[in-house]
């Protein structure tokens, strides 16, 4: 019998349309994790930190074995496999909500692109009935499950924007301004509704309206955040104002893409470090479509002026060389969370901080790394230096994040990109094959060449070859949270010369994912290379 699997919501299996019990938080927990690496191996010791996210017991390992030998009387004994280091889940992806969603969603979105806005209004409708509410509801407390839960909220926003899009198109002008308002509303710092709320008020005869909406919108972000509208919505006031004959037909509705497509957040944390970090970002953004976001926060509202106008130089710096930025300062009495909100405001693909003194000890900088729905990256040493960008690599999901960040920061700075494996490994073999395969996922995804670099497996070799880096970009480990860096990853960060990125992987799709793809729910890098 067919067993279907719902996670847009509190977490339900059924087979045959019969709900399975699925057992208490913990088990259930473990379920949610494999359901989200679904047909990859999740190492146990990742499940341990979402099962036990405040500190696990001595018996973790038996507690969760027990755990999927429950799930496989209740699922069946072939759905989930055993698979060093941990389990994989084997589900028919057609079985499960969020790729059902997914892929609406994206069908949806490529027949507004064609044209087709009635069709993908109503494929876009049919995709948001799958919801029951906030994804995993029901479990998500911190931990390995609050980003993805969060990233797949996101997805949810966007197409709902999509299908606002869609009806903005079919004229429905009028009938969409009050849910518009409770759109912004309710999400007050994303610019999109605001957007289409501008839109449909003036479509709808309220030019005066339209305008005031756009100054509520400027007020609470300059209130809120200390940043100005984003180019677009700007230019929206001004077509308004002119009353911009095009505005008027429903087919000429400001595309999705008229957005920046791409966004890297960069958070100052010590204002010595604001140019750096600055300089580094640029790097990251510094392909066409990508909008840099400079932010920063205080606890004392006295200190607000100071750092505003720190940031507004850089920011000036920036837009003077070319690049789309912008910058947003406010105060805040829990720093990481909020920034890893702004990440989902922004729609963030990374977000870039200076290390502070206690790097993961710290509680804003473990916030922010628990909470954010996208990349993090961790700038620990001086400005970046003339040299190759380095990437010690095992394989790990936060070693795939690595090799992608370091290889865009290769091609924007004109150096070459290395990939370091071990001569030798658990299984006796070098990693060649594996860094090859990497080489191809690179060359193919982002267009750039990854040289191989075979070390020892010891500190002082990996971090002699590093020595010669002008940046170093390592992934953390999955057990980051209970082991913190690392011997080898402390070694290559306890230099404060040598300038290097520590980098967790978010659920965000990054370029190695195929054109389309939303999530990393979806796809594989073995897919990749297919």
């Amino acid at each position: 019998m067919r067993v279907e699997y719902r996670i847009l919501g509190p977490l339900e299996v059924s087979i045959g349309g019969v709900p399975v019990r699925l057992g208490g938080r913990r088990q259930r927990a473990v379920l949610a994790v494999l359901l989200l690496e679904a047909g990859r191996i999740v190492s146990t010791s990742r499940l341990i930190d979402e099962v036990w996210p405040e500190g696990p017991p001595g018996t973790a390992d038996n507690l969760v074995q027990g755990y999927v030998s429950q799930l496989r009387k209740a699922l069946g004994r072939d759905a989930i496999e055993t698979r060093d280091p941990g389990y994989v889940v084997h589900v028919d992806p057609s079985a499960v909500d969020l790729c059902k969603f997914e892929h609406l969603a994206a069908d949806g979105a490529r027949m507004l692109v064609d044209g087709r806005a009635e069709e993908a209004a109503s494929l876009l409708r049919e995709a948001l009935e799958l919801w029951r509410g906030a994804a995993l509801g029901d479990l998500v407390t911190g931990g390995v499950l609050a980003p993805s839960a969060s990233r797949i909220d996101e997805l949810r926003f966007a197409a709902l924007e999509r299908r606002i899009e869609a009806d903005l198109t079919c004229g429905r002008d009028a009938e969409l301004v009050r849910e518009l308002d409770a759109l912004v509303a309710a999400e007050p710092l994303r610019e999109r509704p605001w957007e289409f709320l501008m839109l449909a008020l003036y479509r709808s005869g309220r030019q005066a309206d339209a305008l005031d909406a756009y100054r509520r919108a400027r007020a609470t972000l300059v209130d809120q955040l200390g940043i100005e509208p984003s180019p677009t919505l700007q230019q929206l006031e001004r077509r308004i104002l002119q009353h911009d004959e095009a505005l008027a037909a429903p087919s000429t509705s400001v595309p999705a893409d008229a957005l920046p497509r791409r966004c890297v957040l960069a958070w100052v944390l010590a204002p010595d470090r604001a140019d750096a970090l600055a300089e580094l970002a640029g790097s990251i953004a510094a392909e066409p479509g990508f909008e840099l976001v400079l932010a920063t926060t205080v606890a004392d509202a006295g200190d607000l002026a100071g750092v505003v106008e720190l940031l507004r130089r850089r920011k000036e710096l920036l837009l003077a060389k070319g690049a789309q930025a912008r910058s947003a300062a406010f105060t805040s009495s829990t720093p990481g969370a909020d920034i890893a909100r702004l990440a989902v405001d922004l729609d963030a693909d990374i977000v870039l901080v200076d290390a502070p003194d206690g790097l993961l000890d710290d509680d804003r900088l473990r916030a922010l790394l628990m909470d954010a729905p996208c990349d993090v990256a961790i700038a620990v040493g001086g400005p970046a230096r003339a040299g190759p960008v380095l990437v010690p690599f095992t394989g790990s999901e936060h070693d795939w994040a690595a090799v992608e960040l370091g290889a865009s920061i290769a091609r924007a700075r004109a150096v070459p990109l290395q990939l370091a494996g071990a001569t030798t490994g658990i299984s006796g073999r070098d990693a060649s094959r594996l860094l090859a395969n990497a080489s191809l996922a690179v060359q193919l995804a982002v267009g750039v060449d990854a040289a191989p670099l075979l070390v020892d497996p010891e500190q002082e070799a990996l971090s002699a070859v590093a020595a010669d880096a002008g940046i170093v970009v390592v992934g953390l480990t999955d057990r980051w949270r209970r082991d913190g860096l690392g011997p080898t990853r402390t070694a290559l960060v306890g230099s404060a010369v040598r300038p290097t990125l520590v980098i967790r992987g978010g659920p965000r799709p990054r370029g190695l994912a195929p054109r389309g793809a939303e999530t990393q729910f979806t796809w594989t890098v073995a897919q990749t290379l297919a």
